[in-house]
């Protein structure tokens, strides 16, 4: 008999623990806001494409010359100190006549992905390229991951004293004292400013090995904090 009230007592514990973890009811009035932070943020790290396309009637020796040009890239994009580059995609397709039947040539493409912290060494090594038998296919600068969620961070912390400052003006207004009852954090949002994308530039002739005229520009972080508070009566 005083096993199975002992049982009785175990079981009913995790019930009253349970309950003890809801929010108490409000009694006061509720109020719902947000505030947004945007902080602007370097465009520290840049990306660039570069692109040979060749057409021909003989598929392996369109892919001995595709490799020729896409080696001798790869040699001018890493002798750029602060750039590194590697293979991209290789995409071969046919080229049929006007029935559409008979191949009458192979086209291949391949490209390189470069990627440097350092906006001139970039410009440089994709001018260097584009000097050569490659075609530049875009160049974009973002913040770095690592940057990013520093400026995420900051922001975070901003927006947090934002929405705690205007709760305090709303309850002094009001003239109550408040407490604040949900908070939630959504980061992650960045869009760029001006020239992050020097897509349209990069496409642009220049002088053989020139730097390409380009700009990282910043982007914008944003982080917004919503919640309610609850006015004590």
């Amino acid at each position: 008999m005083k096993r199975s009230m002992l049982l009785l007592a175990f079981a009913a514990l995790p019930v009253f623990a349970a309950e003890s973890t809801y929010p108490a009811k409000p009694s006061g009035t509720l109020i719902d806001f947000r505030v947004d932070v945007q902080r602007p943020v370097a465009n520290d790290l840049g990306r660039a494409s570069a692109y040979v396309e060749l057409t021909g009637s003989d598929p392996a020796e369109v892919a001995r010359k595709l490799k020729t040009v896409i080696a001798e890239g790869l040699a001018t994009a890493r002798a750029q100190p602060g750039v590194t580059v590697k293979s991209g995609g290789t995409h071969t397709w046919p080229i049929y006549g006007k029935t559409g039947r008979v191949i009458e040539n192979w086209r291949m493409r391949s490209e390189l992905l470069l990627e440097s912290r350092d906006a001139a060494a970039l410009s440089t090594a994709v001018g260097k390229l584009q000097g050569g038998q490659l075609a530049i296919g875009g160049i974009q600068f973002a913040p770095a991951p690592e940057t990013r969620r520093q400026a995420e961070d900051d922001a975070t912390l901003e927006a947090i004293e934002a929405f705690n400052a205007k709760a305090v003006r709303i309850a002094a207004t009001l003239k109550k004292p408040y407490k604040i009852r949900q908070l939630s954090v959504n980061a992650g949002g960045h869009s760029p400013q001006p020239y992050p994308v020097a897509r349209g530039i990069a496409m642009m002739a220049s002088p053989e090995g020139a730097p390409m005229p380009v700009e990282a520009g910043e982007s914008n972080v944003t982080v917004n904090v919503g919640g309610q508070i609850e006015l004590i009566d």
